[in-house]
């Protein structure tokens, strides 16, 4: 079997079974399996597959068949210009979510103390403190997702220390610059709806947000009222249908609320300054 025919036996399997960008998918599938760059299997179109490479190949393509993310299987996901090693006791990292980095590397001045809540697999606790040079902290109640983050901060060589905890409980008041945060915010009752991708692989507890998808916001907003310094910056990603609820929740205690746009013209990043 060589590299030329797996490849294409691949993307033949996952167009039958309607997975999205089955070429794409099954070029990253076999160069997980074979241990190499994607162009690889393009210069060498003729090079033969190891037994024990073809078998990974076939199981990975079964898992992705049933639905597993390519991510979990492969164990990867670039963020931001960065591979973060994945696993199914974190979330993803999107596309989307650089909006919330990119917003705050321009607003957060360096030496600031920062603190990014639900920080998963450290996405966004990494890369504003590689970007800003400035140490931060993140905090997550899975344990299994803080040990994911470790593992990617040591890698990435970025000063994040991580906290197991609810949300901003174990702070003391006055102690952050900027509060970050990309919360579970999908509304119970929208579970049906989702990829199943998502909705059969991806940790509940970073998916929903509670009834109305934005009980999360309102917690982490009276935390913040707290542990904020006057003048700190509280910073969100948005969910699809959060904007006008978060908004009226930063009412009392915040000013200058303001919101940044992703590339398709969807409120994706909200931001406020405690008065």
């Amino acid at each position: 079997m060589t590299l030329k025919t797996a490849l294409l036996q691949g993307v033949k399997l996952l167009e039958e079974a309607a997975i999205p960008v089955p070429r794409l998918t099954a070029e990253v599938l076999l160069a997980h399996a074979v241990h190499c760059q994607r162009s690889f299997l393009y210069a060498r179109p003729e090079r033969e597959l190891e037994e024990v490479e073809w078998i990974h190949y076939g199981r990975y393509l079964h898992e992705r068949l049933q639905g597993k993310p390519t991510q979990y299987i492969t164990r990867r996901q670039e963020f931001y210009g960065r591979e973060f090693f994945v696993s199914p006791a974190v979330l993803i990292p999107r596309p989307e979510t650089e909006h919330l980095v990119e917003a705050a590397v321009k607003r957060i001045p360096i030496g600031s103390r920062i603190v990014d809540v639900g920080c998963g697999s450290g996405a966004i606790a990494i890369s504003v403190a590689l970007e800003l040079g400035t140490p931060v902290i993140g905090t997550d109640f899975s344990r299994a997702a803080i040990e994911v983050a470790r593992r990617n901060a040591q890698s990435l060589g970025a000063s994040v220390a991580f906290v197991e905890a609810d949300l901003l409980a174990p702070f003391a008041a006055r102690s952050f610059d900027a509060v970050l945060s990309n919360p579970p915010y999908v509304p119970l009752d929208a579970r049906e709806g989702l990829q199943r991708e998502v909705r059969d692989y991806e940790p509940e507890i970073a998916l929903f947000g509670g009834p109305t998808g934005n009980e999360i916001y309102q917690r982490i907003i009276q935390q913040a009222l707290c542990v904020l310094k006057p003048g700190g910056v509280l910073m969100f990603e948005l969910g699809f249908t959060s904007l006008d609820a978060v908004r009226a929740m930063l009412e009392t205690g915040f000013r200058d609320v303001g919101v940044t746009d992703d590339l398709a013209g969807i409120p994706r990043v909200l931001s406020a300054i405690l008065r």
